[in-house]
């Protein structure tokens, strides 16, 4: 990753995807969420067409994000006042959700991302909903040292969320992340995080998607065969939410690339736990 990374290249270029999944989500008279900062921040960039994009389902973007927003607001809700969304691209929860009183928000990501969001932010004069303060970091080296000079306690609780990374990092880029966050997280931490498995990635129907990713530079590097015994090897008790709950809960259609009937055995994996110890 190049630090001087503008959101219409590489990996960055998957949090427009997402930023404009969540607008027009945001349009819906039935929308999941509001998110009426999602549109600015894709205008500043420029839309992306959808056929350019991949066919990325985009109702697993929608009701993915509805299910982080409902887990971090749950665990802060407990009690849990410190939150750290790792490669944050363009999101807008600081500014969105009803963050309880006292509520610490740590984002992640890379200076030129960053950059361009605050900037944007800044026009539209948005005002977060807790405590937020951006750290400047790539996730694949000093990211740890340079959150707890922005203000981070590792003996706090803490909520993270890793959500659309782990398969843009290679096996070595999971492993220590994971063991990075574990480093950091006191007893009743949660994780919360997105992976997919290797038959996923060789649906026929993922291939012009993966050619067009590694055009932008964003190729996929990993897999995860089973989440919950990766993470409880790295000291986590987790579990998986199927998209066909999620999708059933919110009376919304099975996004076709997830639902098992389609798919098989391929997964994208929505995983939650909690710190053991």
């Amino acid at each position: 990753m190049d630090d001087s990374v503008q959101p219409t290249t590489g990996v960055s270029r998957t949090a427009v995807i997402i930023a404009q999944a969540r607008a027009r989500e945001h349009t819906r008279p039935d929308r999941l969420f509001a998110d009426p900062l999602a549109a600015p921040l894709v205008e500043a960039v420029g839309w992306i067409p959808v056929q350019n994009a991949g066919h990325l389902n985009e109702g697993h973007f929608v009701l993915r994000t509805r299910f982080f927003d409902d887990h971090l607001l749950r665990v802060v809700s407990e009690g849990t006042s410190q939150v750290v969304l790792l490669a944050a691209g363009l999101d807008t929860r600081a500014f969105r959700l009803n963050w309880p009183k006292g509520t610490h928000l740590f984002e992640v990501d890379l200076p030129g991302l960053v950059a361009f969001k605050e900037a944007v932010l800044g026009v539209r004069r948005a005002v977060p909903r807790c405590d937020r303060t951006t750290v400047t970091a790539d996730l694949r080296h000093d990211w740890a040292d340079r959150l707890v000079a922005a203000g981070f306690d590792p003996s706090r609780p803490t909520a993270w969320l890793v959500e659309g990374l782990l398969m843009y990092l290679d096996e070595d880029g999971n492993d220590k992340l994971l063991t990075g966050i574990g480093e950091l997280s006191a007893p009743g931490s949660t994780l919360a995080l997105e992976h997919v498995n290797r038959a996923y990635v060789e649906l026929p129907e993922m291939r012009a998607v993966h050619e067009r990713l590694r055009r932008f530079g964003a190729g996929w590097a990993s897999t995860l065969e089973d989440p919950v015994r990766r993470l409880t090897a790295h000291g986590w008790l987790a579990s998986v939410t199927p998209q066909t709950r999620l999708a059933a809960e919110h009376g919304r259609p099975v996004p076709r690339l997830t639902d098992p009937a389609v798919v098989g055995a391929a997964r994208m994996w929505l995983a939650t736990a909690v710190r053991a110890g």
